[in-house]
């Protein structure tokens, strides 16, 4: 790829790629500071340019000014020519090695403390309440778009499917990763910010399992995997507006989060039913789950030998 002047970075390695665009770790040649690119071609026969990268910009030059420490950076856009009929259009964010997927197969066995999976969690959180404070939804919350520092720091990152929310507007149902995927966006009804706290909350379960709590093959399978957990809803938490009937499922009860989640405490198993809620209204929010009692208690059990001491001036506070 020819580089000039106007495109100061050096390819280094792809790390990561899918619908919404390749992203590259590079080199900045004029700091010599590593960051991450994300490249989206462009054909200069659309009108414009995808409204998925001209929304994470927007997004993300809107939400830079608060220099959030659990939101990824937005360093520079680039644009360069690469034939008549093709521009490429680069994101430059800063560079971090490895994202919550691959920290967590990392980890020795047998797997993260409970102390390092609540100070994870809290500070997705921080970052998640700054988001929808702003009126924000991240969309596709999943491991791989939730960065860990090498100092143990959360950035939510990605943001292709990030939306500003208003009650009147539409929204597309093919929205997060499936096995992420709250009931309301399944059952193609209406949603707002809780399904990026559902998101979280299946997070919160793989930071102690180490694999996803709920592995559907399809929409459908995907919902009778999470009723297997938090049971059947009743008729009258079934949604009117959905096509797929409540009948299509057998009658499932509640089983103990702690069936699945073994080594959860009893605050965060709490704290986990209320993200993992089928109504989107009666799931807890962002804000209310920092101040949950999860965070506010010690832990007894001894910490592993995994942990990665983080200083107390990384502690994020939400904006």
């Amino acid at each position: 790829m020819a580089q000039g002047a106007s495109y100061p970075y050096e390819h280094v390695a792809e790390i990561g790629g899918g619908a919404y665009g390749t992203v590259y770790k590079a080199r900045d040649m004029e700091s010599g500071k590593f960051v991450a690119l994300k490249s989206v071609r462009v054909q200069t026969d659309q009108d414009g340019l995808p409204i998925s990268t001209v929304r994470e910009v927007a997004l993300l030059k809107r939400l830079e000014q608060f220099d959030h420490p659990n939101v990824v950076r937005l360093m520079d856009v680039c644009a360069t020519q690469r034939t008549d009929q093709e521009t490429k259009v680069t994101l430059v964010f800063e560079h971090v090695d490895q994202d919550l997927k691959i920290y967590l197969e990392r980890a020795p066995a047998p797997g993260l403390s409970p102390d390092r999976i609540k100070d994870l969690m809290q500070q997705l959180l921080c970052g998640l309440a700054f988001l929808h404070s702003n009126r924000v939804m991240h969309r596709d919350l999943k491991p791989e778009n939730i960065l860990v520092t090498s100092q143990g720091q959360v950035k939510l990152a990605d943001f292709g499917l990030a939306r500003i929310y208003s009650c009147h507007m539409a929204l597309t149902p093919v929205v997060v990763t499936l096995w992420y995927r709250p009931p309301e966006v399944l059952l193609q009804s209406s949603y707002a910010t809780p399904v990026d706290i559902w998101s979280t909350g299946c997070i919160f379960a793989e930071m102690f399992r180490r694999k996803p709590l709920f592995c559907g093959e399809s929409e459908v399978n995907q919902l009778g995997k999470i009723f297997e957990v938090i049971g059947l809803p009743s008729e009258e938490d079934w949604p009117n507006d959905v096509t797929i009937s409540r009948k299509n499922f057998p009658s499932l009860f509640p089983r103990p989060i702690t069936d699945f989640v073994p080594e959860i405490n009893e605050q965060g198993a709490e704290l986990m039913l209320e993200m993992l809620t089928f109504d989107p209204f009666r799931r807890i929010s962002a804000l209310n789950a920092l101040e949950h009692e999860y965070f506010k208690e010690e832990e007894t059990q001894i910490p592993t030998g995994n942990d990665i001491e983080r200083n107390d001036s990384q502690t994020p506070s939400v904006t």
